[in-house]
């Protein structure tokens, strides 16, 4: 079982940026990809990025593209996603997950809230 961590939610003003990590522990860790996702009130959890682990390669939503960076550090195991230009319309709670093998998000967080005043 792998435990993920996230954390760096909190309440800022629209055009503002906050970054969120993901701490992951456990057995050891080893992933095909990690991704982010957020839950508006009211609404369908949403996949917002994603992270291929070893490659690196990243894929955007494109309600954040060019707004969110997704990216991680191997030797923390934490993946990262940095956001910038927040609007109102992102305001919900994010969850990052974990794929250890391409064959599904097995793993989840607890979420962190991200609220964005207009």
């Amino acid at each position: 079982q792998v435990q993920l961590v996230e954390s760096g939610g909190g309440l800022v003003q629209a055009g503002g940026s906050l970054r969120l990590s993901c701490a992951a522990s456990g057995r050891t860790f080893s992933s095909y990809a990690m991704a982010w996702f957020r839950q508006a009130p009211g609404k369908a959890r949403e996949f917002v990025a994603i992270i291929i682990w070893n490659a690196g390669n990243t894929y955007y939503a494109n309600s954040v593209k060019g707004r969110f960076t997704i990216s991680r550090d191997n030797t923390k195991n934490t993946v990262y996603l940095q956001m910038n230009s927040l609007k109102p319309e992102d305001t919900a709670v994010y969850y990052c997950a974990a794929d250890p093998n391409g064959t599904g998000w097995k793993d989840w967080g607890q979420g962190t809230q991200v609220t964005v005043s207009s």
